[in-house]
């Protein structure tokens, strides 16, 4: 299974929108992430968000870039920030047959599970910029034996969706 772990694009602080929607700059984030992807030839047989409106808006904007119904995309809680990386492993095996899977999440829970996707432990996170991707392969959600393949900043996307 490929992982695509994605954090939200920049929102509003709470003074601002108390709902924290996507910003200007995390809708145009959100927008390069997908044309990047895209660029890539990345497709996806589920995206998944956290409920949280700025993950769902992120997870939108890619949907529609890389050519998956926004209707099919999944909501949990188990992508909350502050979600056990476990709970999130266990949603996955309900998806065992699917092979490209796209998390749109936040910190500090996608440091987590991509520690305990690649090490068996949550005590190491890796640090996610929002608009960033984290890709890992991974032979079953609960396998704690994943191969990091690649992690894009939002200038390394930018990069790549302009040219």
């Amino acid at each position: 299974m490929e992982i695509y772990l994605v954090r939200h694009g920049e929102a509003f602080t709470k003074e601002e929108d108390t709902e924290r929607h996507l910003n200007k700059g995390g809708v145009n984030q959100c927008l390069l992430m997908g044309k990047a992807l895209k660029r890539l030839d990345i497709t996806f047989d589920l995206i998944v968000s956290s409920p949280k409106v700025r993950a769902r808006q992120t997870a939108e904007i890619i949907a529609e870039e890389v050519g998956y119904s926004k209707k099919e995309i999944k909501i949990t809680e188990t992508l909350e920030p502050t979600a056990p990386p476990g709970k999130t492993l266990s949603y996955l095996n309900k998806f065992s047959g699917i092979k490209s899977v796209m998390l749109a999440g936040h910190l500090p829970l996608l440091g987590y599970l991509a520690s305990e996707l690649l090490s068996n432990t949550s005590h190491i996170s890796f640090y996610f910029e929002t608009g960033a991707v984290c890709k890992i392969n991974i032979g079953h959600p609960d396998s704690h034996a994943g191969d990091f393949c690649w992690f894009l900043a939002p200038e390394h996307l930018r990069l790549m969706a302009q040219t």
